[in-house]
């Protein structure tokens, strides 16, 4: 008791500092890794330090060896299994978030775009995949399609994605105010989690949001079901108004937690 209470005398401003800003440093990256395969490194890399602090207490040679050799590289270890983690972290630190920055009437007519387009592909079953950028920046992705720099129009939107554009195969991609670009490449998920049923499209709207906080819809060619993936997690849409009130969520509430989640089914 006499000790905690020398403890407590002792804390002072800088102590307090320290404390805030660890446990600020662990909450973003325990925030950065939910739902993602790092989530399961790091359970196994926790198994493996209890291991190895019970082979200190028991002093079992071959083993502690083995673990002194593990841990002189495991920092290394580590960049290397959360590369992409540590990546959106760094390219968070210091941003502005791009959509408040702008309008209310902004945000919904090009939100309000999207969904007629969306809902007019879906009736025709006529495959689609539109990202919206948040504030991860996605130009190095639109330099990968065609550069068209129009308007956000939803017979625009439309008629990109017919089979008789020329660009109708990827993503077009939508930065500030305007369409950026067109059948655009976009990096595959990595999980190796995921259902066979899904298709490339499916695929590469849950690697860009694996990768950035864009905010990424698909229409199934097969079925006509449109999708809203964000953070790594699908949310089925069955009408227009929830499909717009998704987006509007997911751009301008910022309310991922009140989303109506939905195990995607074809």
């Amino acid at each position: 008791m006499n000790n905690l209470l020398e403890m407590i005398k002792l804390f002072g401003a800088k102590d307090f500092l320290d404390i805030v800003l660890l446990s600020m440093l662990v909450y973003q990256f325990l925030k950065i890794i939910r739902g993602t395969r790092a989530v399961q490194i790091l359970f196994g890399v926790t198994i493996l330090a209890i291991i190895h602090w019970l082979s200190l207490n028991a002093e079992l040679t071959a083993i502690n060896w083995v673990f002194k050799n593990i841990f002189d590289y495991l920092i290394i270890i580590l960049v290397i299994l959360f590369q992409d983690q540590i990546k959106i972290s760094l390219a968070s630190l210091g941003r502005s978030k791009y959509f408040n920055k702008k309008n209310k009437f902004e945000h919904e007519k090009i939100i309000e775009e999207v969904v007629l387009a969306c809902s007019a592909l879906s009736k025709e079953k006529t495959g689609a995949l539109i990202v919206l950028e948040k504030s991860y920046g996605l130009l190095n992705y639109a330099f990968t399609g065609t550069k068209l720099n129009s308007e956000v129009h939803a017979d625009i939107l439309y008629s990109l994605f017919q089979s008789s554009s020329p660009i109708h195969d990827g993503a077009i991609i939508i930065i500030d105010d305007k369409i950026a670009s067109a059948g655009c490449l976009l990096p595959l998920s990595k999980n190796l989690e995921l259902e066979k049923k899904f298709g490339t499209r499916h695929r590469a709207a849950l690697g860009i949001s694996e990768v950035t906080d864009a905010v990424a819809i698909i229409v199934s060619e097969e079925t006509g079901k449109i999708t809203v993936c964000l953070n790594g997690v699908f949310y089925n849409c069955d009408s227009e108004n929830e499909l717009r009130l998704k987006i509007r969520r997911a751009l301008i509430l910022e309310v991922e937690s009140e989303f109506q989640k939905k195990a995607y089914t074809s």
